[in-house]
């Protein structure tokens, strides 16, 4: 029975990814208990994703618990009301049920996927994961050591070496600075007190965001989140002020020992909600973000074999908005690479883009977007990621004619004002030839 359940909950997941969705029509709905969510109705299959975010997420670590809201997000699933963590597993199995959670910088992710059949029996067991964790001794220590080991990984990892040490130098003393993971000290220390702490702090009503897609009505949905999270505190901690961003431009060179270097490098961004933020987005597609089309891979790869890989990207968290991007380069000729995208950042700046650049990148942005909606789970966790953004339901009907909207002088005037050569900052990792420190 178990393996017969699991295998249609198997088949129902891969046919609902089939489909590419050509509109999706989102439904705001508001509980009997004031909870607010987005519901895409879709009954053709018996299955239902649920996606939860509470906003704070590793951002929330009280002070000297570096890592607490990260290790008590991995304890979630290892045990909850009157099963322990093994009892959980099976009870999950047999219902058919999934259920995943994650915590980053902004945000504690719950998704949950679960079968009409067993719609009740799996909210159930979804509840005591939030409400009722067990944080057992035995569990909490196996986790434990799941994530000092990633942590003593990380120090030998280049990439790893090169983003802590990018956030330390860019964000200081803000969270956004330091590893969510935690050091192993921070780690080590941490007791079941600090967990059940930041189980308070994080998972609570007033930080909420959910979306759900798939076999359920409007008024199912609502009960059923009243049920599951009318238990949950009503506040939570108080998140973060925005970081005071560090971008002096220049260089700063982390030594590691190590043939090839990684190199992150960024300058102040825009958010979400700026007027200038399409222009800006279509301009990092032709810039960085365009894969093999973009001008810094033609410049830094096809043209001069300096790496297999360059990009830039808009990155806009809830306390900073950063304009960034990243390289990988032979010790002997990262120099070199950072000189060309330095070049070619001041050379989109002074002489805009053409035309033909922007129609192609518009033709591809607006082509790629509905293939974004290619099932229930997806289209749950974009819709949830919509609302934690500020956007409306009607931002996916509207997006690619926003896109559309850019024209030729908006772009060429954003590259103007906002690409800041002058405050590009790279970090560099590795032990690379021709480059020293430029900041102190």
């Amino acid at each position: 029975m178990i393996r017969l359940t699991a295998f249609i909950l198997s088949a129902i997941v891969m046919f609902a990814a089939l489909p590419a969705r050509a509109e999706v029509d989102i439904k705001e709905i508001t509980t009997a208990g004031g909870i607010d969510a987005w519901l895409v109705e879709d009954h053709s299959i018996p299955f239902v994703a649920l996606e939860l975010r509470f906003r704070g997420g590793t951002s929330l670590d009280a002070p000297g618990k570096r890592g607490a809201v990260n290790l008590m997000t991995g304890l979630l699933e290892e045990g909850a009301g009157d099963l322990d963590a093994r009892a959980f597993s099976r009870a999950a199995d047999t219902l058919a049920a999934s259920f995943s959670y994650d915590a980053g910088p902004d945000s504690l992710g719950v998704s949950a996927r679960f079968l009409t059949e067993n719609r009740d029996e799996s909210v159930a067991l979804l509840k005591d994961t939030l409400v009722n964790p067990r944080f057992d001794d035995e569990a909490i220590e196996r986790v434990r050591a799941q994530v000092v080991s990633i942590i003593q990984s990380d120090a030998k990892d280049p990439q790893e070496i090169a983003s802590a040490s990018f956030a330390s130098l860019v964000y200081g003393d803000h969270p956004y600075g330091s590893d969510e993971n935690g050091t192993v000290e921070t780690v080590t220390a941490l007791t079941r007190e600090d967990i059940v702490a930041a189980h308070a702090d994080t998972i609570a009503r007033d930080r909420l965001y959910v979306s759900a897609v798939g076999d359920i009505t409007a008024e199912e949905l609502s009960a059923l989140l009243d049920s599951l999270l009318s238990d949950l505190p009503e506040k939570g901690a108080p998140l973060p002020e925005d970081a005071t961003l560090n971008l002096p431009g220049g260089i700063k060179v982390v030594d590691y020992d190590t043939p090839q270097s990684v190199a992150l490098f960024a300058q102040p961004g825009l958010e979400r909600e700026h007027p200038d933020f399409f222009a800006a987005f279509v301009l990092n597609h032709i810039l960085g973000g365009g894969g093999f089309e973009s001008r810094l891979m033609t410049e830094v790869r096809e043209k001069r074999g300096l790496t297999y890989g360059v990009y830039s990207y808009l990155a806009d968290r809830d306390d900073a908005q950063l304009w960034m991007g990243s390289v990988a380069s032979a010790n002997d000729r990262v120099a070199e690479a950072v000189e060309v995208i330095s070049a070619e950042w001041t050379r989109i700046r002074e002489n805009g883009v053409t035309q033909e650049e922007l129609d192609d990148a518009k033709t591809y942005l607006t082509g790629a977007y509905p293939l974004r909606f290619d099932g229930n789970a997806t289209i749950a966790n974009i819709a949830v990621g919509m609302q934690m953004d500020g956007l409306g339901t009607e931002y996916i009907a509207n997006r690619n004619d926003m896109v559309n909207a850019v024209s030729l002088e908006d772009i060429n005037r954003v590259a103007r004002e906002r690409l800041a050569p002058e405050k590009l900052t790279f970090v560099v990792t590795g032990q690379p030839v021709g480059l020293t420190d430029t900041i102190n």
